[in-house]
């Protein structure tokens, strides 16, 4: 199966993709509300890189509790998007900070998704990483949970994903992008926003609305 480029989605945003998607009975790529962006100017584009997360109530000595997540980022690759699906909202697993943003955007990976809380925020913020979390808190995982498996299927945030599934994001939410549709999804929203901006431009002209949506079909 041909791939496409992540950064062809560049032009587009989460509101036009999430109708595509829709468009072709694919609706719950969406991820809940409660996933927001620590930087509502920034894009998030790339492939899913998986981990799933459990809780546990106790740190045993001796054992390193960040081995699988340490292995996963030091394997990441250009436009990778790490996905960390802690069955959230959480309130009690923070999987992300500012080290680990650091390491990532040492080897070009795009960003992260996590269902659970981030911490570092302004660290984080001032580097520039696009992260979308489900909330943000001091907590350590260490003690409270462990990532158990990684490039694995998970779902986040009510999303299933898989690794090597598109991942996109902007300030209004997260949409993943089955790579088996991708060739087609993106197709038919560069299409769309072509169509939004003719809207656009007639309303703005002082046309009627209902007029323009009876000639374009689009709202």
């Amino acid at each position: 199966m041909t791939t496409i480029d992540p950064q062809a989605l560049r032009p587009l945003n989460a509101a036009v993709l999430s109708d595509v998607l829709d468009s072709l009975g694919l609706m719950q790529q969406a991820m809940k509300p409660f996933m927001r962006p620590l930087d509502d100017t920034l894009q998030l584009i790339g492939r899913a890189r998986t981990g799933l997360y459990m809780p546990v109530y106790q740190h045993r000595a001796g054992e390193n509790p960040y081995e699988v997540e340490i292995a996963l980022v030091d394997d990441l690759k250009a436009d990778d998007v790490v996905v960390l699906a802690c069955d959230g909202p959480s309130e009690r697993i923070a999987p992300w900070g500012e080290l680990l943003s650091t390491a990532c955007v040492a080897r070009g990976a795009a960003g992260c998704v996590t269902d659970g809380l981030v911490r570092d925020v302004r660290q984080i913020r001032e580097m520039r990483f696009p992260v979308f979390a489900g909330g943000i808190g001091p907590l350590d995982t260490k003690g409270r949970a462990r990532m158990v498996e990684s490039d694995v299927p998970v779902q986040c945030a009510g999303v299933n994903v898989r690794p090597g599934d598109l991942v996109f994001g902007d300030v209004d939410g997260v949409v993943v992008i089955p790579r088996e549709h991708e060739r087609e999804v993106v197709a038919r929203a560069i299409h769309k926003v072509s169509g939004e901006n003719q809207s656009r431009d007639a309303l703005r002209r002082g046309e009627r609305l209902g007029d323009v949506f009876r000639r374009l079909g689009i709202l």
